[in-house]
């Protein structure tokens, strides 16, 4: 990995740090975080869920609640644009719980490095077989793979596809 992403790695392991606790005691779920620039600037993008949903004034306010705590910790020394959201449908997987979660259903996964050196492979579409402590198997159009949850760069649940199958 690069040096920009192995510092935008630290700042979003920063982040979660910061902000999963205060999220917590508002009784919801912080899902994924993502850092990243786009071409308005660099994006902080939150995702929450709880069990009956997310509703713009959830976002609201733990958007709110989330600035004012990183503006006090300051964790990224540039501009940024803050922005809460629910997952939605094509939620992302994070958690080893995510993971279980979805068993039997259909997602993508890119990983940060190909799994073996022969296989030059980072990117997977299939369904997802189990999950364990260590990581998942996928099924790939009749193929195994057995995927670290270390290696995950990001992986999300394919809600439409799964509505196909």
């Amino acid at each position: 990995m690069s040096e920009t992403g192995d510092k935008t790695q630290e700042t979003i392991a920063r982040i979660w740090e910061l902000v999963e606790p205060v999220i917590e005691a508002e009784g919801m779920e912080l899902v994924e975080v993502e850092y990243r620039r786009e071409p308005h600037g660099w994006v902080l993008r939150l995702y929450i869920d709880q069990e009956d949903g997310i509703t713009v004034d959830d976002c609201a306010n733990i958007s709110r609640i989330v600035s004012d705590l990183l503006d006090v910790a300051d964790p990224i020394p540039i501009a940024y644009h803050l922005e809460v959201s629910s997952p939605g449908m094509n939620r992302p997987l994070r958690k080893l719980k995510h993971f279980q979660e979805h068993v039997g259903k259909i997602i993508e996964v890119r990983t940060l490095t190909p799994l073996t050196p022969l296989l030059n492979r980072r990117n997977f579409k299939g369904i997802l077989a189990e999950a364990g402590s260590e990581g998942f198997r996928m099924d790939c159009d009749g193929q195994l793979f057995d995927i670290p949850l270390v290696l995950v760069e990001r992986a999300r649940f394919c809600y439409f596809e799964t509505m196909k199958t």
